[in-house]
Protein backbone atom coordinates (compact mmCIF):
# COMPACT_ATOMS: atom_id res chain seq x y z
CA UNK A 1 0.00 0.00 0.00
CA UNK A 2 2.52 2.36 1.03
CA UNK A 3 4.75 1.87 -2.67
CA UNK A 4 1.36 2.48 -3.97
CA UNK A 5 0.44 5.86 -2.30
CA UNK A 6 4.34 6.99 -2.70
CA UNK A 7 3.50 6.52 -6.93
CA UNK A 8 0.00 8.28 -6.72
CA UNK A 9 1.46 10.92 -4.78
CA UNK A 10 3.83 11.70 -7.66
CA UNK A 11 1.50 10.89 -10.27
CA UNK A 12 -0.39 13.86 -8.74
CA UNK A 13 2.94 15.98 -7.93
CA UNK A 14 3.93 15.41 -11.91
CA UNK A 15 0.27 16.63 -13.01
CA UNK A 16 0.44 19.48 -11.28
CA UNK A 17 3.47 21.09 -11.35
CA UNK A 18 5.59 19.02 -13.97
CA UNK A 19 7.89 17.30 -11.40
CA UNK A 20 7.70 16.16 -7.81
CA UNK A 21 10.78 15.18 -5.05
CA UNK A 22 9.91 13.52 -2.39
CA UNK A 23 11.65 13.09 0.88
CA UNK A 24 11.35 9.98 2.81
CA UNK A 25 12.92 9.61 6.11
CA UNK A 26 15.77 7.58 4.49
CA UNK A 27 16.15 11.12 2.61
CA UNK A 28 16.32 12.89 5.21
CA UNK A 29 19.14 10.53 6.91
CA UNK A 30 20.67 10.70 3.53
CA UNK A 31 20.98 14.71 4.21
CA UNK A 32 21.82 15.12 7.19
CA UNK A 33 25.36 13.46 6.52
CA UNK A 34 26.73 13.20 3.45
CA UNK A 35 29.15 16.28 2.46
CA UNK A 36 29.37 16.71 -0.64
CA UNK A 37 26.32 16.13 -2.06
CA UNK A 38 26.42 12.70 -4.05
CA UNK A 39 25.32 12.67 -7.83
CA UNK A 40 21.97 10.49 -7.62
CA UNK A 41 20.78 8.44 -4.90
CA UNK A 42 17.87 5.56 -4.40
CA UNK A 43 15.89 5.09 -1.21
CA UNK A 44 16.68 1.29 0.94
CA UNK A 45 14.66 -0.14 3.56
CA UNK A 46 16.78 -2.37 5.82
CA UNK A 47 20.34 -1.10 7.24
CA UNK A 48 23.59 -2.65 7.06
CA UNK A 49 25.10 -3.47 10.70
CA UNK A 50 28.73 -3.60 11.24
CA UNK A 51 29.23 -6.18 13.65
CA UNK A 52 32.41 -8.15 15.23
CA UNK A 53 31.71 -11.09 12.59
CA UNK A 54 31.81 -8.17 9.81
CA UNK A 55 34.79 -8.69 7.23
CA UNK A 56 36.24 -6.60 4.56
CA UNK A 57 36.81 -8.21 1.07
CA UNK A 58 38.09 -6.98 -1.80
CA UNK A 59 37.56 -8.69 -5.57
CA UNK A 60 41.10 -7.33 -7.01
CA UNK A 61 44.88 -8.10 -6.87
CA UNK A 62 45.92 -4.41 -6.94
CA UNK A 63 47.69 -3.24 -4.21
CA UNK A 64 46.04 0.32 -4.17
CA UNK A 65 42.45 -1.20 -3.86
CA UNK A 66 44.07 -3.26 -0.88
CA UNK A 67 45.58 -0.08 0.85
CA UNK A 68 41.62 1.37 0.27
CA UNK A 69 40.39 -1.32 1.88
CA UNK A 70 43.24 -0.87 5.12
CA UNK A 71 42.36 2.39 5.24
CA UNK A 72 38.34 2.14 5.83
CA UNK A 73 39.44 -1.08 8.30
CA UNK A 74 41.70 1.31 10.16
CA UNK A 75 39.66 3.82 10.71
CA UNK A 76 36.54 1.33 11.54
CA UNK A 77 38.47 -1.00 14.38
CA UNK A 78 39.41 1.50 16.97
CA UNK A 79 35.84 2.82 17.52
CA UNK A 80 33.98 -0.52 17.13
CA UNK A 81 36.57 -2.74 18.31
CA UNK A 82 36.17 -5.45 15.70
CA UNK A 83 38.69 -6.80 13.78
CA UNK A 84 37.04 -6.65 10.56
CA UNK A 85 39.57 -8.46 8.79
CA UNK A 86 40.51 -7.64 5.03
CA UNK A 87 40.10 -10.87 2.55
CA UNK A 88 40.76 -11.05 -1.22
CA UNK A 89 38.83 -12.75 -3.83
CA UNK A 90 36.09 -15.55 -3.02
CA UNK A 91 34.97 -14.89 -0.30
CA UNK A 92 31.16 -14.79 1.36
CA UNK A 93 29.81 -11.39 0.62
CA UNK A 94 26.71 -11.91 2.97
CA UNK A 95 27.48 -9.94 6.44
CA UNK A 96 30.14 -7.91 4.57
CA UNK A 97 31.72 -4.59 3.09
CA UNK A 98 33.19 -5.58 -0.18
CA UNK A 99 35.43 -3.21 -2.32
CA UNK A 100 35.50 -4.21 -5.94
CA UNK A 101 36.50 -2.69 -9.61
CA UNK A 102 33.95 -2.58 -12.32
CA UNK A 103 34.56 -2.01 -16.23
CA UNK A 104 31.83 1.14 -15.98
CA UNK A 105 34.36 3.32 -17.56
CA UNK A 106 31.26 6.06 -17.26
CA UNK A 107 32.22 6.23 -13.42
CA UNK A 108 35.46 8.20 -14.52
CA UNK A 109 38.68 7.72 -12.38
CA UNK A 110 36.96 8.99 -9.16
CA UNK A 111 33.34 8.43 -9.08
CA UNK A 112 31.70 5.06 -7.05
CA UNK A 113 28.22 2.85 -6.85
CA UNK A 114 27.82 1.97 -3.49
CA UNK A 115 25.11 0.03 -2.74
CA UNK A 116 23.65 -0.37 1.33
CA UNK A 117 21.13 -2.93 2.28
CA UNK A 118 20.49 -5.61 5.38
CA UNK A 119 22.65 -8.39 3.60
CA UNK A 120 25.83 -6.39 2.78
CA UNK A 121 27.64 -2.98 1.79
CA UNK A 122 29.26 -3.14 -2.18
CA UNK A 123 31.52 -0.35 -3.18
CA UNK A 124 32.59 -0.64 -6.74
CA UNK A 125 34.40 1.84 -9.10
CA UNK A 126 36.07 2.06 -12.47
CA UNK A 127 39.36 2.79 -10.49
CA UNK A 128 41.31 2.29 -7.05
CA UNK A 129 40.13 6.38 -6.56
CA UNK A 130 36.86 6.10 -6.90
CA UNK A 131 36.77 3.63 -3.97
CA UNK A 132 38.62 5.99 -2.09
CA UNK A 133 35.95 8.43 -2.86
CA UNK A 134 33.08 5.87 -2.16
CA UNK A 135 34.61 5.07 1.13
CA UNK A 136 34.94 9.10 2.42
CA UNK A 137 30.64 8.69 2.08
CA UNK A 138 30.67 4.97 3.48
CA UNK A 139 32.49 7.08 6.44
CA UNK A 140 29.75 9.58 6.60
CA UNK A 141 27.10 7.27 6.51
CA UNK A 142 28.31 5.83 9.87
CA UNK A 143 27.78 7.70 13.31
CA UNK A 144 29.79 10.32 13.88
CA UNK A 145 31.25 8.13 16.72
CA UNK A 146 33.63 6.55 14.05
CA UNK A 147 35.97 8.95 14.14
CA UNK A 148 36.53 8.59 17.90
CA UNK A 149 39.81 6.60 18.88
CA UNK A 150 38.55 4.02 21.32
CA UNK A 151 35.56 1.85 21.53
CA UNK A 152 32.81 3.35 21.93
CA UNK A 153 28.98 1.18 22.62
CA UNK A 154 27.25 2.26 19.52
CA UNK A 155 25.14 0.07 17.34
CA UNK A 156 27.13 0.68 14.06
CA UNK A 157 24.20 1.07 11.44
CA UNK A 158 24.82 1.84 7.61
CA UNK A 159 21.22 3.59 6.10
CA UNK A 160 20.36 1.72 2.73
CA UNK A 161 21.25 3.62 -0.13
CA UNK A 162 21.97 2.73 -3.59
CA UNK A 163 24.46 5.78 -4.65
CA UNK A 164 25.84 6.67 -8.21
CA UNK A 165 28.23 9.29 -7.67
CA UNK A 166 30.95 11.07 -9.83
CA UNK A 167 32.47 14.73 -9.56
CA UNK A 168 31.84 17.91 -11.34
CA UNK A 169 35.30 19.02 -11.36
CA UNK A 170 38.71 16.56 -11.50
CA UNK A 171 40.99 19.95 -9.46
CA UNK A 172 39.74 20.02 -6.30
CA UNK A 173 42.63 21.54 -4.18
CA UNK A 174 43.23 23.34 -1.14
CA UNK A 175 46.46 25.37 -0.25
CA UNK A 176 48.16 25.23 2.94
CA UNK A 177 50.97 28.66 2.99
CA UNK A 178 54.18 26.89 4.94
CA UNK A 179 55.95 29.76 4.75
CA UNK A 180 54.79 32.75 6.92
CA UNK A 181 54.03 30.28 9.60
CA UNK A 182 55.97 27.00 9.21
CA UNK A 183 53.92 23.41 10.12
CA UNK A 184 55.51 20.40 10.32
CA UNK A 185 54.91 16.69 8.53
CA UNK A 186 52.07 15.49 11.14
CA UNK A 187 50.52 19.03 10.86
CA UNK A 188 50.43 18.56 6.74
CA UNK A 189 49.24 14.96 7.01
CA UNK A 190 46.51 16.04 9.70
CA UNK A 191 45.20 18.69 7.11
CA UNK A 192 45.67 15.99 4.41
CA UNK A 193 43.59 13.65 6.30
CA UNK A 194 40.54 16.39 6.75
CA UNK A 195 40.63 17.67 2.92
CA UNK A 196 40.67 13.86 1.82
CA UNK A 197 37.20 13.12 4.50
CA UNK A 198 35.45 15.71 1.59
CA UNK A 199 37.14 14.35 -1.42
CA UNK A 200 39.22 16.94 -2.30
CA UNK A 201 42.02 15.59 -4.44
CA UNK A 202 45.22 17.84 -3.95
CA UNK A 203 46.90 19.77 -1.52
CA UNK A 204 49.04 23.30 -2.82
CA UNK A 205 51.57 23.45 -0.51
CA UNK A 206 53.11 27.24 -0.50
CA UNK A 207 56.92 26.17 -0.03
CA UNK A 208 58.95 29.97 -0.15
CA UNK A 209 57.75 33.28 0.40
CA UNK A 210 59.37 36.71 1.82
CA UNK A 211 59.20 35.29 5.03
CA UNK A 212 60.54 31.53 5.13
CA UNK A 213 62.03 28.53 2.02
CA UNK A 214 60.44 25.71 3.20
CA UNK A 215 61.83 22.80 0.95
CA UNK A 216 65.24 21.34 1.08
CA UNK A 217 67.60 21.92 -2.28
CA UNK A 218 70.63 19.88 -2.15
CA UNK A 219 72.49 22.01 -4.43
CA UNK A 220 71.56 25.54 -2.79
CA UNK A 221 72.04 24.46 1.05
CA UNK A 222 71.83 28.10 2.52
CA UNK A 223 67.97 28.37 1.25
CA UNK A 224 67.15 26.25 4.24
CA UNK A 225 70.55 26.90 6.76
CA UNK A 226 69.19 30.65 6.13
CA UNK A 227 65.91 31.34 4.57
CA UNK A 228 64.64 28.44 6.60
CA UNK A 229 65.20 29.59 9.97
CA UNK A 230 62.74 33.02 10.25
CA UNK A 231 58.72 33.51 9.69
CA UNK A 232 56.09 35.81 10.36
CA UNK A 233 56.58 37.29 14.10
CA UNK A 234 59.77 36.24 14.85
CA UNK A 235 59.35 32.88 15.26
CA UNK A 236 62.39 29.86 14.56
CA UNK A 237 60.89 28.95 11.33
CA UNK A 238 61.46 25.56 9.83
CA UNK A 239 61.68 23.53 6.82
CA UNK A 240 61.41 20.03 4.90
CA UNK A 241 64.49 17.43 4.11
CA UNK A 242 63.72 15.84 0.88
CA UNK A 243 63.05 13.26 2.36
CA UNK A 244 60.61 14.72 4.63
CA UNK A 245 58.73 15.70 1.73
CA UNK A 246 58.74 12.76 0.09
CA UNK A 247 57.02 11.64 3.17
CA UNK A 248 54.13 13.43 2.87
CA UNK A 249 53.93 13.09 -1.01
CA UNK A 250 53.20 9.54 -0.48
CA UNK A 251 51.18 9.72 2.88
CA UNK A 252 49.03 12.09 0.68
CA UNK A 253 49.48 9.52 -2.41
CA UNK A 254 47.91 6.36 -0.60
CA UNK A 255 45.14 8.66 0.08
CA UNK A 256 44.40 10.02 -3.75
CA UNK A 257 45.47 13.46 -2.93
CA UNK A 258 48.22 15.07 -5.30
CA UNK A 259 50.86 17.12 -3.94
CA UNK A 260 51.33 20.90 -5.76
CA UNK A 261 54.36 22.52 -4.62
CA UNK A 262 54.89 26.28 -4.94
CA UNK A 263 57.88 28.19 -5.41
CA UNK A 264 56.83 31.61 -6.04
CA UNK A 265 59.04 33.81 -8.20
CA UNK A 266 60.41 36.26 -9.13
CA UNK A 267 58.26 38.57 -6.40
CA UNK A 268 58.34 37.18 -2.56
CA UNK A 269 61.24 35.57 -2.45
CA UNK A 270 63.10 37.75 0.15
CA UNK A 271 64.20 34.48 2.01
CA UNK A 272 66.27 33.01 -1.17
CA UNK A 273 67.68 36.35 -1.45
CA UNK A 274 68.92 36.34 2.26
CA UNK A 275 70.41 33.05 1.44
CA UNK A 276 71.86 34.00 -1.10
CA UNK A 277 72.26 37.98 -2.58
CA UNK A 278 74.10 37.26 -5.50
CA UNK A 279 70.25 36.42 -6.72
CA UNK A 280 69.58 40.20 -5.63
CA UNK A 281 69.81 43.34 -8.46
CA UNK A 282 70.55 45.77 -5.71
CA UNK A 283 73.67 46.57 -3.61
CA UNK A 284 71.75 46.94 -0.11
CA UNK A 285 72.40 44.51 2.50
CA UNK A 286 69.27 42.14 2.78
CA UNK A 287 67.84 40.88 6.14
CA UNK A 288 64.82 38.01 7.19
CA UNK A 289 61.64 39.31 6.63
CA UNK A 290 59.15 38.62 9.36
CA UNK A 291 56.65 41.17 8.56
CA UNK A 292 53.44 40.55 6.60
CA UNK A 293 54.46 42.83 3.66
CA UNK A 294 54.52 41.92 0.40
CA UNK A 295 55.55 43.26 -3.00
CA UNK A 296 58.91 44.32 -2.15
CA UNK A 297 61.09 41.41 -3.22
CA UNK A 298 62.66 40.57 -7.08
CA UNK A 299 65.09 37.57 -8.39
CA UNK A 300 67.44 39.66 -10.49
CA UNK A 301 65.77 38.84 -13.45
CA UNK A 302 68.45 40.05 -15.67
CA UNK A 303 71.02 37.74 -13.74
CA UNK A 304 71.90 34.04 -15.26
CA UNK A 305 72.86 32.96 -11.73
CA UNK A 306 69.20 33.54 -11.39
CA UNK A 307 68.57 31.19 -14.08
CA UNK A 308 70.59 28.68 -12.94
CA UNK A 309 69.03 28.83 -9.34
CA UNK A 310 65.75 28.33 -10.52
CA UNK A 311 66.21 25.74 -12.46
CA UNK A 312 68.28 23.72 -10.01
CA UNK A 313 65.37 24.06 -7.83
CA UNK A 314 62.88 23.31 -10.15
CA UNK A 315 65.00 20.31 -11.24
CA UNK A 316 65.50 18.74 -7.48
CA UNK A 317 61.35 19.66 -6.29
CA UNK A 318 60.57 17.70 -10.12
CA UNK A 319 62.15 14.71 -9.42
CA UNK A 320 60.57 14.44 -6.04
CA UNK A 321 57.23 15.36 -7.32
CA UNK A 322 55.05 12.91 -9.08
CA UNK A 323 52.47 14.98 -9.79
CA UNK A 324 51.91 17.07 -12.83
CA UNK A 325 51.94 20.21 -12.29
CA UNK A 326 54.60 22.66 -10.42
CA UNK A 327 53.34 26.28 -9.41
CA UNK A 328 55.76 28.95 -10.17
CA UNK A 329 54.06 31.71 -8.13
CA UNK A 330 54.13 35.06 -10.16
CA UNK A 331 51.89 37.34 -8.00
CA UNK A 332 52.52 40.57 -6.20
CA UNK A 333 55.80 41.33 -8.10
CA UNK A 334 55.09 44.86 -7.77
CA UNK A 335 59.07 45.80 -8.12
CA UNK A 336 60.14 43.96 -10.61
CA UNK A 337 59.68 45.49 -14.11
CA UNK A 338 56.64 44.87 -16.11
CA UNK A 339 58.97 43.89 -19.19
CA UNK A 340 61.73 41.96 -16.77
CA UNK A 341 58.55 39.86 -15.66
CA UNK A 342 57.36 39.17 -18.72
CA UNK A 343 61.10 37.75 -20.10
CA UNK A 344 61.28 35.77 -16.69
CA UNK A 345 58.15 34.06 -16.82
CA UNK A 346 58.71 33.29 -20.66
CA UNK A 347 61.80 31.44 -19.44
CA UNK A 348 61.10 29.82 -16.67
CA UNK A 349 57.96 28.43 -17.85
CA UNK A 350 60.45 26.25 -20.27
CA UNK A 351 62.28 24.80 -17.54
CA UNK A 352 59.19 23.80 -15.85
CA UNK A 353 57.95 21.64 -18.91
CA UNK A 354 61.64 20.27 -19.52
CA UNK A 355 61.24 18.50 -16.33
CA UNK A 356 58.06 17.11 -17.24
CA UNK A 357 55.21 19.41 -14.82
CA UNK A 358 52.76 21.66 -16.42
CA UNK A 359 53.07 25.22 -15.25
CA UNK A 360 50.77 26.82 -12.56
CA UNK A 361 51.04 30.34 -11.55
CA UNK A 362 48.86 32.77 -10.23
CA UNK A 363 46.81 35.36 -12.68
CA UNK A 364 49.51 37.70 -12.68
CA UNK A 365 51.10 34.94 -15.57
CA UNK A 366 48.52 35.59 -18.11
CA UNK A 367 50.63 38.98 -18.57
CA UNK A 368 53.25 36.83 -20.08
CA UNK A 369 53.49 34.07 -22.99
CA UNK A 370 52.23 30.96 -21.79
CA UNK A 371 53.23 27.70 -23.06
CA UNK A 372 50.95 24.88 -23.94
CA UNK A 373 48.91 23.23 -20.88
CA UNK A 374 49.44 25.69 -18.38
CA UNK A 375 46.78 26.83 -15.73
CA UNK A 376 46.48 30.11 -14.16
CA UNK A 377 45.25 30.49 -11.25
CA UNK A 378 42.42 33.64 -10.83
CA UNK A 379 42.19 35.29 -7.12
CA UNK A 380 41.58 38.77 -7.59
CA UNK A 381 42.46 40.38 -11.39
CA UNK A 382 39.78 39.27 -13.76
CA UNK A 383 41.55 41.16 -17.02
CA UNK A 384 44.24 38.57 -16.20
CA UNK A 385 42.07 35.58 -15.95
CA UNK A 386 40.76 36.40 -19.34
CA UNK A 387 43.76 36.86 -21.08
CA UNK A 388 45.36 33.40 -19.98
CA UNK A 389 41.58 31.62 -21.48
CA UNK A 390 42.03 34.18 -24.66
CA UNK A 391 45.95 32.43 -25.06
CA UNK A 392 44.43 28.98 -24.35
CA UNK A 393 45.33 28.28 -20.52
CA UNK A 394 42.92 26.52 -18.36
CA UNK A 395 41.85 28.18 -14.53
CA UNK A 396 41.28 27.24 -11.26
CA UNK A 397 39.18 29.44 -9.51
CA UNK A 398 40.18 30.82 -6.67
CA UNK A 399 38.23 34.05 -5.97
CA UNK A 400 39.89 35.89 -3.15
CA UNK A 401 36.34 37.06 -1.69
CA UNK A 402 34.98 33.37 -1.50
CA UNK A 403 37.38 30.79 -1.35
CA UNK A 404 39.99 32.80 0.93
CA UNK A 405 39.96 30.49 4.14
CA UNK A 406 42.53 33.46 6.09
CA UNK A 407 39.65 35.96 5.40
CA UNK A 408 37.83 36.43 9.27
CA UNK A 409 34.05 35.87 9.04
CA UNK A 410 32.89 38.66 10.78
CA UNK A 411 34.37 41.68 12.53
CA UNK A 412 34.90 39.66 15.84
CA UNK A 413 36.40 36.67 14.68
CA UNK A 414 39.94 36.32 16.38
CA UNK A 415 42.01 35.19 13.69
CA UNK A 416 41.99 36.40 10.07
CA UNK A 417 42.55 38.78 7.39
CA UNK A 418 39.60 41.39 5.72
CA UNK A 419 41.20 42.81 2.77
CA UNK A 420 39.27 41.19 0.45
CA UNK A 421 36.11 40.57 2.34
CA UNK A 422 34.29 39.24 5.13
CA UNK A 423 33.66 35.38 4.42
CA UNK A 424 31.05 33.92 6.17
CA UNK A 425 30.27 29.92 5.71
CA UNK A 426 27.37 31.00 3.41
CA UNK A 427 28.93 33.08 1.47
CA UNK A 428 31.85 30.67 0.59
CA UNK A 429 29.31 28.47 -0.45
CA UNK A 430 27.41 30.17 -2.28
CA UNK A 431 28.95 30.68 -5.28
CA UNK A 432 29.12 29.06 -8.94
CA UNK A 433 32.47 28.97 -10.70
CA UNK A 434 31.37 28.93 -14.28
CA UNK A 435 29.41 32.00 -13.58
CA UNK A 436 31.73 34.01 -11.08
CA UNK A 437 33.37 35.67 -14.06
CA UNK A 438 31.60 36.84 -17.36
CA UNK A 439 33.97 34.81 -20.21
CA UNK A 440 35.37 32.09 -17.98
CA UNK A 441 33.25 29.03 -18.44
CA UNK A 442 32.68 25.66 -17.36
CA UNK A 443 35.27 24.15 -20.03
CA UNK A 444 38.04 27.04 -19.20
CA UNK A 445 38.09 25.67 -15.77
CA UNK A 446 39.67 22.69 -14.21
CA UNK A 447 38.91 22.84 -10.86
CA UNK A 448 38.49 25.08 -7.50
CA UNK A 449 41.26 25.93 -4.74
CA UNK A 450 40.61 27.37 -1.00
CA UNK A 451 44.10 28.86 -0.14
CA UNK A 452 44.84 29.43 3.67
CA UNK A 453 47.59 31.89 4.04
CA UNK A 454 48.85 32.40 6.96
CA UNK A 455 49.97 35.68 8.30
CA UNK A 456 47.78 35.23 11.32
CA UNK A 457 47.66 31.51 11.37
CA UNK A 458 49.88 29.88 14.15
CA UNK A 459 49.02 26.60 14.85
CA UNK A 460 46.73 23.67 14.11
CA UNK A 461 43.94 24.69 15.94
CA UNK A 462 44.44 28.02 13.82
CA UNK A 463 44.08 26.17 10.37
CA UNK A 464 41.11 23.69 11.80
CA UNK A 465 39.47 27.14 13.36
CA UNK A 466 39.79 29.13 9.50
CA UNK A 467 39.05 26.17 7.40
CA UNK A 468 36.15 24.44 9.29
CA UNK A 469 33.07 25.24 8.51
CA UNK A 470 33.98 26.37 5.30
CA UNK A 471 36.35 24.07 3.63
CA UNK A 472 33.63 20.92 3.12
CA UNK A 473 31.27 24.06 1.44
CA UNK A 474 34.21 24.44 -0.65
CA UNK A 475 34.72 21.27 -1.32
CA UNK A 476 31.17 20.80 -2.09
CA UNK A 477 31.43 23.46 -4.97
CA UNK A 478 34.09 21.12 -6.62
CA UNK A 479 32.34 17.78 -6.38
CA UNK A 480 28.42 18.74 -6.96
CA UNK A 481 26.78 19.53 -9.57
CA UNK A 482 25.73 23.70 -9.49
CA UNK A 483 22.09 22.80 -9.89
CA UNK A 484 21.74 20.61 -6.49
CA UNK A 485 23.69 22.73 -4.38
CA UNK A 486 21.17 25.35 -1.96
CA UNK A 487 22.66 26.86 0.70
CA UNK A 488 18.98 26.56 2.61
CA UNK A 489 19.43 22.54 2.23
CA UNK A 490 23.20 22.01 2.86
CA UNK A 491 23.12 23.93 6.14
CA UNK A 492 21.33 21.39 7.76
CA UNK A 493 23.99 18.71 6.48
CA UNK A 494 26.99 20.81 7.89
CA UNK A 495 24.70 21.55 11.21
CA UNK A 496 25.55 17.65 11.56
CA UNK A 497 28.56 17.48 10.19
CA UNK A 498 29.52 19.68 13.76
CA UNK A 499 29.30 16.16 16.16
CA UNK A 500 32.06 14.81 13.13
CA UNK A 501 34.18 18.26 14.08
CA UNK A 502 34.16 17.64 17.52
CA UNK A 503 34.86 13.80 17.00
CA UNK A 504 37.64 14.24 14.93
CA UNK A 505 38.74 17.26 17.35
CA UNK A 506 38.51 19.50 14.90
CA UNK A 507 38.56 23.43 16.53
CA UNK A 508 35.91 25.15 14.18
CA UNK A 509 34.15 28.04 14.28
CA UNK A 510 30.92 27.44 15.08
CA UNK A 511 29.05 30.01 13.14
CA UNK A 512 25.98 31.47 14.00
CA UNK A 513 24.58 30.80 10.22
CA UNK A 514 24.45 27.05 11.28
CA UNK A 515 21.87 25.61 13.57
CA UNK A 516 24.87 22.82 15.12
CA UNK A 517 23.96 19.98 16.36
CA UNK A 518 24.76 18.57 19.67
Amino acid sequence: MRKLATRLLAILCIAASGSCKQETPTDKIMTEHIIPKPLSIAYGTEPFEVTAETQIHVDSDSSAVGRVAELLAGLMRPSTGFKLPVSRKNADSLGSIRLSLTGDSTLGDEGYLLSVNRRMVLLQAYKPAGLFMGVQTLRQMLPHEIEVDSVRNVKWEIPPFTIRDKPEFAYRSAMLDVSRHFFGVDDVKRYIDLISLYKMNTLHLHLSDDQGWRIEIKSWPKLTEVGGKSQVGGGKGGFYTQEQYKDIVQYAADRFVTIVPEIDMPGHTNAALVSYPELNCRDTVLTPHTGTEVGFSTLCTGNETTYRFVEDVIRELAAMTPGPYIHIGGDESHVTPIDDYIKFMNRVQPIVNKYGKNVIGWDEIAKASLVPNSVVQFWADVDNSLMAVAKGAKVIMSPAKKAYMDMQYDSTTRLGLHWAAYIEVDSAYDWNPSTYVSGILRDNIIGVEAPLWTETVKTMDDIEYMAFPRLPGIAEIGWTAPADRKWDEYKYRLAVHGRRFRALGIDFYPSPKVKWKE
